[in-house]
């Protein structure tokens, strides 16, 4: 077999530090490795933050977040817990923005 040359070592290491630096690069519409996770976290802050609150008592409230910005479906019972979702969700650490589209039942 045949041992493989400098300039074949350096195009398979710059080949695959390539394909890493493309693969968790973010761009408009797609998060990086790390946005992703710190979106996650992001997520899962806003969800507790809700279902503590005493005046939100809706397991209908779904809750994705793309780059900080938060957005919020699902049923509410009132107005007032409309609002309030709203208020509670920018609260969180990591919310740049809330797009609240919860609807009454």
């Amino acid at each position: 077999m045949k041992k493989p040359n400098s300039f074949t070592k350096t195009f398979v290491a710059a080949l695959l530090l390539s394909v890493v630096t493309v693969g968790c690069a973010s761009t408009a519409s797609k998060e990086g490795t790390g946005e992703y996770i710190d979106d996650s976290v992001v997520t899962t802050k806003v969800i507790s933050a809700i279902f503590s609150d005493p005046e939100l008592k809706s397991a209908e409230i779904n809750v994705e977040t793309f780059k900080g910005v938060v957005q919020l479906s699902g049923f509410v019972s009132s107005k007032a817990s409309i609002d309030r979702a709203s208020r509670v969700a920018s609260g969180v650490n990591g919310v740049t923005s809330v797009k609240n589209d919860l609807r009454l039942k």
